[in-house]
């Protein structure tokens, strides 16, 4: 196998079949609307729940986390464009087999996402149409996106687009109204003023533990801009700009709007984790009305997740093969898209969508624990790669440096120092235990599979006669 310099060298060609059909106007607005996740909206009930206000600190404590690893990422993804993102760039800094682990580890991630955004969206449609199963809502949505995902990209970016304008619109809106009602100035509300953050710790620091583990794994998905990136007019200029505006994206949106909701609510109010935090809200100011909208919004958010999944997981598959990593059926393009890797990921998504109602007490849960760390796995890889190629760009093409990792390298080793608090903190906790393990097992797996994968394609090229 080419040693890693070698595969420095070389031009990057994962991409060249691809189309370059998402405008910036698209990946703009992906990365806008991409931090507005379906954990944000379904997930921090439960840590609400836990920690009470606190978890405002909470979000700010995982969000200057992921502030890093987005910064990390942009710097390699600027100078690197490629679809294959934090899976190429482990590739190029540590060897073949960090790609392939990084690359199948996440894939498995985004696909069994997949399954369960449909299973959430599905539930919020017969919800509102009694009587109708949730497959065949599951079976609609996968039919629509896989759909649009083996059309031209630039579907894709219009169907994000949309779903990302419409959920900014939302909680801007959600903010605003929170805002005034807190100040005292909506009309028909009383502003709560501190009466429900007086109790800030409600269960001391274990809850502030639930609640931040809870809040690290909602910013899943950030990625998926720099994946994008690699199909749009100009992915340096878009990836630079999505990485710049991560950080006030990250305090608005998600601090902000827990800020808001605890503000408003009481935390141990049932309504928060049955109806959800930002419904429960809405429904506490008494708006006609507002609170169904909410669901609205959360089923865009859903389908949104679904979409830029499947695309997700698509393109990465299609870059490990690019890179000789994965069977060579799921590379072929048609029409500047990998269809057979579009069909494959949405499949992989039903076949969890199944297994859900099959066996939803073990295989199922199986494959939900083995998925519960995933990110915190990717994001290690992404440190490592962005302290061993910061050093070679300096070096060899520093021209490419359009986005720096601020205080190198001292932030990037804080941001692994807290990478690590977080597996302590899962080992500490009996649920997420279960999911640091079984993840763990995966990526030991994968890691063996791609360093006997290298191993063998580096026999291949050995000239003959040579042991």
């Amino acid at each position: 196998m080419p040693s890693s310099t070698t595969t420095e060298t070389q031009p990057s060609t994962d991409d060249v079949s691809l189309s370059h059909g998402l405008k910036q106007r698209h990946l703009s607005m992906i990365a806008l609307g991409g931090v507005i996740g379906a954990g944000l909206f379904v997930g921090s009930g439960a840590g609400i729940a836990a920690a009470g206000p606190s978890i405002v600190v909470a979000y700010a404590l995982s969000g200057l986390l992921v502030m890093l690893v987005m910064r990390m990422l942009g710097e390699m993804s600027a100078a690197y464009p490629s679809s294959g993102s934090f899976s190429a760039h482990a590739e190029r800094a540590i060897g073949p087999w960090a790609g392939f682990t990084a690359g199948w580890a996440f894939w498995v991630l985004l696909c069994t996402a997949v399954g369960l955004e449909g299973i959430g969206a599905a539930k919020i449609v017969s919800g509102w149409l009694p009587g109708t199963p949730e497959w065949a809502w599951v079976a609609l949505f996968m039919v629509v996106f896989c759909g649009t995902n083996l059309a031209a990209v630039k579907n894709f970016g219009e169907f994000e687009f949309w779903f990302a304008a419409l959920k900014v619109g939302a909680i801007t809106l959600f903010l605003a109204l929170g805002v005034l009602a807190i100040l005292g100035i909506l009309p028909g509300t009383d502003s709560p003023g501190a009466s429900h953050l007086t109790d800030f710790l409600p269960n001391g620091g274990e809850g502030l533990v639930i609640g931040l583990l809870a809040s690290v794994f909602a910013y899943g998905g950030l990625e998926t801009v720099t994946i994008a990136a690699a199909e749009s007019e100009n992915p340096v200029k878009g990836v630079a700009s999505a990485v710049r505006t991560a950080m006030w994206r990250i305090a608005l949106f998600y601090v902000g709007s827990m800020a808001v909701i605890v503000t408003l609510v009481p935390w141990d109010s049932k309504e928060v984790v049955e109806k959800g935090p930002y419904v429960a809200a809405l429904d506490e100011l008494g708006i006609p009305g507002a609170g169904q909208l909410m669901n609205v919004v959360v089923l865009v958010a859903l389908l949104s997740a679904m979409n830029a999944n499947i695309y997700g997981a698509s393109r990465i598959a299609y870059s490990l093969v690019e890179r000789g990593q994965g069977p060579k059926v799921l590379g072929r393009v048609s029409g500047g898209v990998p269809r057979i890797a579009v069909l494959a990921s949405s499949v992989f998504g039903f076949l969890c969508v199944l297994l859900s109602y099959w066996r939803p007490n073990d295989v199922f849960s199986w494959l939900l624990n083995m998925i519960g760390a995933v990110i915190l796995v990717v994001w290690i890889f992404i440190a490592v790669s962005q302290l061993r190629l910061r050093r070679r760009l300096e070096r060899e093409t520093p021209q490419k440096l359009v986005v720096r990792m601020w205080a190198f390298p001292w932030l990037t080793w804080v941001a692994l120092v807290g990478m690590a608090a977080v597996f302590v903190l899962m080992a500490r906790q009996p649920d997420t235990r279960v999911q640091l393990y079984s993840t763990g097992g995966m990526t030991l797996v994968l890691a063996a599979v791609g360093y006997a994968w290298q191993k063998a394609r580096a026999r291949q090229q050995e000239p003959p006669g040579v042991s």
